[in-house]
């Protein structure tokens, strides 16, 4: 069959495998040259403009919510904490670790065991108190037998000084018959008698006064030792922490947010161990960043779901907005804290459970509302690209409430507008549409 002419020419241009081929059989591939052909011309005519296609959206008509949605974490409302020694700073005793807890969620009742201290410290105060309290019980019981020797001596004392003044009375009252120069001496001789029976009366009463005043020092120190022993062993038993009541043991956390467990340091100015929540009242804890805290205010409306059961939904209140924000973990920028109050009573509601939560910041019953896609800036222009006929003009538009995927056209564009998603071909040679000229 003879050939097309040109046909040496045409296939020169085609891949070794394809031309061998028609070459081979040229009478059958006449129609696939020729389709290849056609599609070759198309190929390299056909404007780039045309491949690339336009998505056109409506605006929409109905409501409009802003909402700023954020993970937040449960924990009871109120609580009872489960403290470590309440006597610990009286017993000088600043940080206490923690050896043993049970673990987290346990149902306990009332006097229940929770937890064990280290006694250590402790229990090295209380050896030493005791070894004091029996040395100061030594020093008492001594004081008070010097006092006892020393009150005997001074009234035997007393009572041979009276014998001696008695004496010296009668020698006075003999000497009546001697010469004056003896009875001078016998009165003097009964006269130092009687003072010194007079002073010796005065020293035992101060002998007295002191010993009582000795043994009254001894036995103060005695008891406050005694105190503190008593305070140390008191202390001693507080190292192992019982529940205060009936309820479900959930671990405190640290200053950094982690919980406390075996290992974990305690203070003595907050000597939390775990808590015992009320979980008939819940409340989901989150952080919103600072970009976003203006749009949040108490009372607003808030839709909750829960990590572990998102088919569950919830709803709650905005109960507390922080004024200072706070650093948090693993967070470059500055965030609040906002207490959400979850409304709903569920026995399935556990403290630390994750929730997402989504809050209700504006409403709009009925509003026309866009993609945000749709909307382009220029300088101070703000407009979409909009159907007009067989054409595209830039309509300016002035927007509204904006949330995470659209926002509130309230003028400029109407409920049957097309709208471009995407910038068309030379948007630049289009005609700008004001407000103005639309309205």
């Amino acid at each position: 069959m003879p050939r097309l002419p040109g046909y040496s020419r045409l296939t020169a241009f085609f891949p070794p495998a394809l031309r061998s081929l028609l070459t081979r059989r040229p009478a059958v591939t006449y129609a696939a040259a020729a389709l290849l052909v056609v599609c070759i011309i198309w190929f390299f005519s056909f404007p780039a403009s045309a491949a690339k296609s336009e998505v056109i959206v409506t605006p929409v008509k109905g409501q409009f919510l802003v909402t700023v949605t954020t993970t937040g974490e449960l924990q009871a409302k109120s609580s009872i904490n489960i403290m470590g020694s309440e006597n610990a700073r009286a017993a000088n005793i600043w940080q206490m670790k923690i050896t043993n807890i049970i673990p987290e969620g346990t149902v306990v009742k009332k006097g229940d065991f929770v937890a064990d201290l280290d006694k250590s410290e402790i229990t090295g105060k209380f050896k030493d108190s005791q070894l004091s309290v029996q040395k100061l019980e030594a020093q008492y019981l001594q004081t008070r037998l010097d006092s006892t020797l020393a009150l005997s001596q001074a009234r035997d004392e007393l009572v041979n000084l009276s014998y001696t003044r008695e004496e010296k009375r009668l020698l006075m009252e003999q000497s009546v018959y001697e010469a004056p120069a003896m009875r001078r001496q016998a009165e003097i001789d009964f006269e130092r008698a009687q003072r010194a029976y007079e002073q010796a009366g005065k020293n035992y009463v101060t002998k007295k006064k002191q010993s009582i005043a000795k043994a009254q020092a001894a036995e103060a120190d005695l008891m406050k030792e005694r105190r503190q022993m008593d305070l140390y062993q008191k202390t001693m038993v507080e190292f192992t922490i019982k529940a205060p009541a009936d309820g479900m043991v959930v671990y405190a956390r640290e200053w950094n947010g982690k919980k406390k467990v075996v290992g974990s340091t305690i203070n003595a100015w907050e000597p939390t161990v775990a808590t015992l929540p009320d979980l008939r009242e819940m409340e989901s804890i989150t952080y919103i960043s600072e970009l976003d805290i203006q749009k949040i205010a108490l009372g607003q409306q808030v839709k909750l779901k829960l990590d572990a059961n998102p088919n569950k939904p919830l709803s709650g209140t905005v109960t507390a907005v922080a004024n200072i924000g706070e650093q948090r973990p693993n967070s470059d920028s500055k965030v609040f804290e906002v207490r959400i109050k979850v409304i709903e009573s569920d026995t399935t509601l556990r403290p630390a459970m994750t929730t997402s939560n989504e809050i209700l910041v504006a409403k709009l019953d009925s509003a026309i509302s866009i993609p945000l896609e749709c909307v382009h800036t220029e300088g101070a222009t703000t407009f979409v690209y909009r159907k007009n006929g067989g054409g595209i003009v830039k309509q300016e538009v002035k927007l509204g409430l904006i949330n995470e995927n659209a926002t509130v056209i309230q003028s400029g564009l109407g409920e049957k507008d097309d709208v471009l998603m995407t910038a068309p071909a030379e948007p630049g040679k289009l005609r700008v549409v004001s407000l103005a000229g639309r309205n």
